[in-house]
């Protein structure tokens, strides 16, 4: 029998030990990564930089899944960052991004590293890394910087994340607004979620269907109708990351807005409000609201294609908070 040999078992338990000391090591190392900040200082610095990333973007790519830039031709008074979630793309935030843009905002919305590709199916997207997402946040921040005089930044779900680090890092940020942002899944207990990145991590790469029943017959079209275990687990790392720096300091952005749904089939609620009572330690400026159990909304409440979705309800309210 097993338990008649214990080695085993005492060679798991510091495998696991060190395995999540190493862990720990790769959270302490991105939650004390200075953002490297270099600010578009015009109007016309931050339509080049556009031109570059749109240079990047992999000529494979849906079309409605490129970078959209809804500008007036001019700096304005507003700008707003818009970030789509893991395996979604820009065109989630188009609808939403049109009505920031007819309140007089420029808006960018930007893809995320190895998304939007025409391939629904691609293994891409196993290829991001916790740190591909802190680069793309210091990035589009600065750019937005040349679009207008204060800059907002919002993202919903692992987009949420890139919100909260550039909250948590750039004092150049007037408001971040976190949507229902993924500090850990509501199945993890909030106390495993590091033991259960750490095993994502070391265990091979599995591709599981969003949607196990209608598989990708059941996806959004713009988005990829699975998701990769490591894509999950560095997407998560980032926000144990930005967890780790609450609780040590301050957020940097002038406002925080972090957005909730009390029917959220995903996201882990509890772990939200352990990084706001930390932010609130600091006697950070935030905000919260929450989405009444009784809409029961899904986890991506943003995109318009989603046949549950109620987004005139959602806009509405989000706007009202967000503008202030």
């Amino acid at each position: 029998m097993l338990t008649s040999n214990p080695g085993w078992m005492i060679c798991l338990f510091l495998g696991l030990i060190i395995g999540l000391g190493l862990l720990f090591r790769r959270i302490h190392k991105l939650a004390i990564l200075p953002s490297i900040s270099m600010p578009a200082l015009s109007y016309e610095e931050a339509l080049q930089r556009i031109v570059f990333l749109r240079a990047q973007e992999p000529l494979d790519m849906k079309q409605v899944c490129r970078l959209y830039l809804l500008s007036h031709e001019k700096k304005m008074e507003r700008a707003i960052i818009l970030v789509h979630g893991y395996t979604n793309c820009p065109k989630q935030f188009l609808a939403l991004g049109q009505r920031f843009y007819d309140l007089g905002y420029n808006v960018l919305i930007a893809p995320l590293p190895y998304h939007g590709l025409a391939d629904s199916m691609t293994d891409q997207q196993a290829r991001l890394r916790a740190m591909d997402l802190v680069r793309f946040a210091d990035a589009v921040v600065d750019i937005t910087q040349g679009l207008g005089r204060k800059v907002d930044i919002a993202g919903i779900s692992g987009g949420g994340l890139i919100a909260a680090y550039a909250a948590q890092y750039r004092k150049d940020v007037n408001c971040a607004t976190l949507l229902a942002p993924a500090f850990g899944l509501k199945q993890i207990p909030a106390q495993m979620t590091a033991v259960f990145v750490h095993l994502l991590s070391l265990l091979p790469n599995v591709f599981i269907w969003w949607d196990p029943l209608h598989k990708q017959a059941g996806a959004i079209r713009h988005a990829y109708p699975r998701f990769s275990t490591h894509a999950l687990a560095q997407t998560l790392l980032l926000g144990m990351a930005v967890r780790s720096a609450a609780r040590r300091q301050a957020p940097c952005a002038s406002r925080l807005l972090v957005v909730t749904n009390a029917h959220d089939p995903g996201v882990n609620n509890g772990l939200i409000a352990a990084i706001l009572r930390d932010w609130r330690r600091h006697h950070s400026a935030v905000t919260t609201y929450e989405f009444p159990a009784y809409l029961k909304l899904e986890h991506d409440f943003i995109e318009p294609e989603n046949p549950k979705a109620q987004v005139d309800v959602v806009y509405q309210k989000l706007i009202e908070l967000m503008i202030q």
